[in-house]
């Protein structure tokens, strides 16, 4: 005769992803329920289906932000998203520019974009709203030069890269920024990573937000599974720890353009 399992230990081998998250350092930003703790339009955003869910036609006057009542320096940050149409993304180290009520958010940016017309042309890169613009593209290892010359280095295709992604459908994203290193992951698939030396540009803190993209017509982008985490303060490097390669390729600086 079979013996069931100890109670304390079904209990164990049946505890939820979400418990065991908990103790490597993460925790829950966003309750599934409503907004609390965030700041945003509410006329572009509310809680659908357990996910900060934002909505447009694309007729708004600039691109607006929901914001995270929080700041962050050196962190880790998983979410699930899903984008049906439009442009977004995940602000982080970011700033608020303009008037409050319009919501508007400068700093880098972990990029999504939608499948159809867009083919998922930018998602994955790294973008600075309101500042430097295309700062790393997907694919990339990239090294910002003081006077903010990119230097490249392609570790993957762009294409390849996409296959990985579920068009109009749940995406992971990873983000860690650890000093001024900034690495995005999607689906467990390493899609950008930036060594930014422009110290008078570089952000070491600020605000974490989610966009809707003015102007691109009818769009959806939900997020939910949202877990963070702070690390150390610390992990500056500098050009002798992470040398510009000789053999990457140069990528004239950026100029500064609304996204």
């Amino acid at each position: 005769m079979r013996r069931p399992l100890p109670l304390l230990l079904a209990f164990f081998l049946s505890a939820p992803f979400a418990a065991r998250a908990a103790d490597d350092g993460f925790e829950k930003i966003f309750n599934g329920k409503d907004l609390n703790g965030w700041e945003g339009d509410p006329k572009l955003w509310s809680v659908k289906d357990e996910a900060i869910t934002g909505i447009t036609d694309g007729k708004i006057p600039n691109n607006s932000f929901i914001i995270w009542k929080g700041t962050l320096a050196n962190f880790e940050l998983k979410l699930k998203f899903k984008l049906v149409g439009g442009n977004s993304g995940v602000q982080y180290r970011s700033k608020r520019v303009g008037k409050p009520e319009s919501y508007i958010i400068a700093g880098y940016q972990a990029d999504i974009d939608s499948a159809g017309k867009r083919k998922q042309e930018t998602t994955g890169i790294l973008y600075e709203e309101r500042g430097r613009g295309y700062l790393c593209n997907r694919g990339t290892k990239t090294w910002i030069d003081v006077d903010g010359t990119r230097h490249e280095q392609r570790f993957a295709e762009s294409e390849e890269l996409v296959k990985t992604l579920h068009a109009d459908d749940w995406n992971d994203y990873h983000i860690i920024a650890k000093g001024n290193h900034l690495t995005h992951m999607m689906n467990d698939k390493l899609f950008a990573e930036t060594i930014d030396f422009q110290k008078d540009k570089a952000a070491t803190e600020g605000l974490l937000a989610f966009q809707i993209h003015a102007n691109l017509g009818d769009m959806v982008i939900q997020f939910k599974d949202i877990l963070l985490k702070k690390l150390p303060e610390g992990g500056e490097l500098t050009p002798e720890q992470m040398p510009i390669p000789k053999d990457a390729k140069v990528v004239a600086a950026p100029k500064p353009k609304k996204k």
